[in-house]
């Protein structure tokens, strides 16, 4: 599995890149490993301003739908119109064409406490 060392992750299995006040969010090379084939991604929080570990959408998978959370406090900015014919790219790509939202950072100071990718990989026990 690929964990990039650029990137923070979090217990719930998404990952964040930072880029100044903005970041983009996904879920991580495990977390659609475990799911399975994703067939469906429904978020529909463009504009909505959300809180630390709030869901912000959700995945489906052929067997289970999972909550998406959202690493740090934001307003959603954009979400990634690729999945919307393209599910699979979470399972194919998912730190690149699979990224899930674009939100502008409400609070530098949450990323506090996210994994780096060596602490994540211990985590889940790779």
């Amino acid at each position: 599995m690929n964990f990039p060392a650029e990137l923070k992750y979090t217990e719930d299995h998404e990952w964040i890149r930072i880029d100044g006040d903005t970041a983009t969010i996904g879920i991580t090379d495990h977390a659609q490993n475990e799911l399975g084939d994703i067939v469906y991604v429904d978020i529909n929080t463009v504009g909505d301003a959300v809180g630390k570990g709030e869901v912000f959408g959700s995945v489906e998978a052929v067997k289970t739908v999972s909550d998406l959370f959202i690493p740090v406090a934001g307003t959603v900015l954009e979400v990634n119109e690729e999945l919307d014919g393209e599910p699979e790219l979470v399972n194919t790509d998912p730190y690149g064409r699979g990224w899930m939202v674009k939100i502008s950072l409400t609070n530098p100071d949450d990323q506090e406490g996210l994994m780096s990718a060596e602490e994540y990989e211990k985590f889940i026990g790779a």
